[in-house]
């Protein structure tokens, strides 16, 4: 235990606050020189109309990932769940994206995004002409185009959370409200939902902080363009580290966005402990 500990205190602990330092000093990254400035690049962030926007359209792009990930796992995790023949080879099919790396999926969907790319194509071929879109050129769409690589991604991994609390659920107790004249929504509504509640507060908290730290996905497919239309925190901490060098600042807002996804873990878990408590 103790020779662990010391481990994860030498490679990551001392590492992270040494870090977080540098945030209260005006070092760009490169020589030895820098001074104490204080929380001046904190009050920065506050100014900085990219770091602002950046900050909105990762609550956004986090919000939108949580919400559809989960209810589209949700439905595949019920439907797999079923006694149709097929059911084992759907559930490896679905969870298949999880265990491919971000950076890949991140190209095989710029490929298929492009304007002449498999999706217009697709569209095209079906008679949908009209529906064809600049899939990652456009500002008002490409932020959800990203966001739609995440969905597709990890759906599959909330599915399999969900689906082993649905094979924790007695089938007596269905079986029981089925006899009382109970249908389907009422079972699931009444009986279901309540014993998902541990799977859907582990699918929530994965996929927010999933979302706070979205980098891989944004950076291989816009590099958070057009313009800043897809920029988020985890982008702008990149470029401001490692193509502004302005490393101070960089660290400033990954402290930041460290406190948020925190106090958001914090949250989740106390709410878990919670269920846990009164189950």
């Amino acid at each position: 235990m103790l020779p662990a500990l010391a481990l994860y205190l030498y490679v990551v602990l001392v590492p992270s606050f040494r870090g977080a330092g540098y945030a209260f000093t005006d070092w760009s990254g490169l020589g030895e020189r820098m001074s104490f400035v204080g929380l001046e690049n904190f009050a920065r962030i506050f100014d900085d109309s990219a770091a602002q926007d950046a900050l909105w359209q990762t609550v956004a792009i986090t919000a939108v990932i949580t919400i559809v990930q989960n209810v589209v796992g949700l439905l595949l995790a019920l439907g797999v769940h079923s006694r149709i023949r097929s059911r084992n080879a759907l559930r490896v099919l679905f969870f298949a994206p999880a265990v491919m790396t971000p950076v890949v999926t991140a190209y095989l969907w710029r490929y298929l995004y492009a304007p002449e790319g498999a999706l217009n194509t697709a569209l095209d071929a079906l008679g949908l002409g009209a529906l064809r879109q600049n899939w990652l050129g456009d500002p008002g769409l490409a932020l959800w185009s990203v966001a739609a690589i995440v969905i597709w991604q990890f759906s599959g991994y909330s599915m399999v959370i969900f689906l082993a609390g649905l094979q924790s659920v007695p089938r007596e107790l269905h079986e029981a409200a089925g006899v009382d004249g109970a249908g389907a929504v009422q079972r699931f509504w009444h009986i279901t939902r309540p014993l998902l509640a541990s799977a859907v507060t582990i699918n929530v908290m994965l996929a927010l902080i999933g979302g706070f730290k979205l980098f891989d996905q944004v950076y291989v497919t816009t590099g958070g363009g057009p313009g800043h239309a897809t920029e988020t925190l985890s982008t702008l901490i990149y470029k401001n580290a490692f193509q502004f060098g302005d490393f101070a600042y960089s660290t400033a807002i990954a402290v930041l966005l460290a406190v948020v996804v925190a106090a958001v873990s914090a949250v989740q878990y106390r709410g878990l402990r919670q269920q846990k408590g009164s189950s």
